[in-house]
């Protein structure tokens, strides 16, 4: 991929942006527009609380096809098929829960809750935009009218797996479980003592939402990781449900230690490996890097082609279909970090960060990250 290609694709999404800042009022344009050193741009989430910025609940039809031309911009074909069914599971989940969760919202599950949020101008050299919701966060940071960083990029499932009419399953992030799973099965006893390194599984990612992150972290208690805390009641309650799935996941203090994030990545060393299981690692990556526009993907796959042999995989919880599990891929700056172990395990959390370049990897990132 050419420089002039990302420096295209800025253009394409400054445009996009340039023809919805058209469509929007005085009030839309303020929910939506932060300034571009805005301390808001470095918060994210992926619980179905506020994200900031303008929801599409707020937007009208027209505006809504504006923000999805901008997804279909960002994401490849795949990439944005799998946003949009994601999305579209709130209302699965809705039924699921009997139409009876609310978080403080006038509805728990809504596909319409979903936020964008403009850093800068559009038309300047300089700017970022994210869009995240229930399960989807998207973060694209542009420098000098280039595309330089597309993480941290989140997608789950809720529920992971639904059932079709006829045979078929509904499997969105199918990709990021099934691969992982096989690169586990394809290694000798020993490679599966370096890999597996507990038989219980966390009950969520350990990076969680943290805009940086450090030696020894772990998963943060589900009441925290929100805009805010809600009522009383409310935040006993979802300690509670953090509380209750830990117990029953057998989750130890030691697993802490034994999975928690370290500056020196865990499991085994995929250049210790044979050529299939090297095979498997770039089609797990696919399940990632690929859910970016290709020219943005090109220029991640280089990189990851580089420091191939530095990747180490991790697995923890069960080996076998429907049992909790989590999975954790680091090497040349990358880490991927995958968790089903909720519903039944039927609730996939995914993440894909840059731990050099995550929101551009710019001074105000830097600074938040140290001071904050």
């Amino acid at each position: 991929m050419t420089l002039d290609t990302r420096h295209t694709l800025a253009d394409k999404m400054g445009t996009i942006i340039g023809d919805l800042f058209a469509t929007l009022s005085t009030d839309q344009q303020g929910c939506v527009h932060f300034a571009e050193g805005d301390q808001e741009r470095l918060k994210w989430f992926y619980t179905p609380t506020d994200h900031g910025g303008l929801p599409l609940a707020e937007m009208t039809s027209a505006q809504h096809r504006i923000v999805h031309r901008l997804l279909a911009t960002a994401l490849s074909a795949p990439g944005h098929t799998t946003a949009s069914t994601i999305m579209g599971l709130e209302n699965v989940l809705d039924r699921v829960e009997g139409f009876s969760v609310s978080y403080g919202r006038e509805r728990g599950r809504d596909p319409l809750l979903y936020w964008l949020a403009v850093f800068g101008d559009p038309t300047s050299p300089n700017w970022s935009w994210r869009f995240g919701g229930h399960h989807i966060s998207l973060h694209f940071t542009v420098r000098e009218n280039e595309v330089i960083s597309a993480t941290p990029l989140f997608l789950g499932a809720d529920p992971a797996s639904s059932q079709l009419l006829g045979p078929h399953l509904l499997r969105p992030l199918g990709d990021a479980e099934d691969l992982a799973r096989e690169l586990l099965h394809s290694l000798d006893a020993n490679g599966r003592l370096q890999a597996h390194l507990s038989p219980r599984a966390p009950v969520d990612l350990l990076g969680a939402n943290r805009t940086r992150l450090s030696e020894g972290d772990t998963v943060i208690p589900l009441n925290e990781i929100w805009r805010g805390r809600f009522d009383a009641t409310t935040d006993e309650f979802l300690s509670n449900v953090h509380h209750s799935a830990s117990r029953k996941a057998g989750w130890i203090p030691e697993d802490d230690i034994a999975l928690g994030l370290s500056a020196t990545p865990k499991g085994i060393a995929i250049a210790e490996c044979g050529v299939t299981q090297v095979g498997l690692l770039r089609q797990l990556l696919g399940a990632y890097l690929d859910r970016i526009h290709p020219s943005l993907a090109d220029e991640q796959w280089r990189r990851v082609e580089t420091h191939l042999d530095d990747f180490r995989f991790l697995w923890a919880g069960g080996t076998e279909p429907g049992e909790p599990h989590y999975y954790r891929l680091e090497g040349g700056g990358i880490l991927i970090e995958y968790d089903n172990s909720q519903r039944d395990v039927n609730h996939v959390h995914t993440v894909w960060r840059d731990l050099t370049m995550d929101f551009g990897g710019d001074p105000l990132a830097q600074h938040y990250r140290d001071d904050h």
